[in-house]
């Protein structure tokens, strides 16, 4: 089962890995203990969107980038859990024919992440 709140923590720590910064940093900026923003990170505790604001707004990243990484992750993961389960939709099965298989965040180690080439990936600018 994929959890929404293990996905959302994963992408909130790789947001303050990316800038360098510790828990104790950004749990102070948005003023949330360090334990339980330690605990959303972990996937442990589900953030109101109170919180969430508060912690965007810490790590100076914009709620929407934020959901719409999860939203990626989801969608891999779920893409995963299909072709582990083999209930692929069937117009999905040419397109993950044509995919290589990794590894995903959040998912144990004995699933997979499905990396799509470049060429079928869709860039829209903002």
């Amino acid at each position: 089962m994929i959890l929404l709140r293990r996905l959302l923590g994963d992408v909130l720590r790789r947001q303050r890995q990316r800038q360098g910064r510790t828990l104790r940093e950004v749990s102070s900026s948005a003023r949330v203990s360090l334990g339980y923003l330690s605990e959303v990170e972990r996937g442990q505790k589900e953030a109101s969107s109170e919180l969430l604001s508060s912690i965007c707004e810490a790590l100076d990243v914009r709620m929407s980038e934020l959901m719409r990484e999860v939203s990626d992750e989801l969608a891999l993961a779920e893409l995963a859990e299909s072709a582990a389960s083999d209930t692929v939709p069937a117009p999905m099965r040419s397109m993950l024919n044509s995919m290589s298989v990794t590894s995903v965040t959040g998912v144990p180690e004995e699933r997979v992440t499905i990396k799509a080439p470049a060429e079928a990936v869709d860039v829209v600018a903002a």
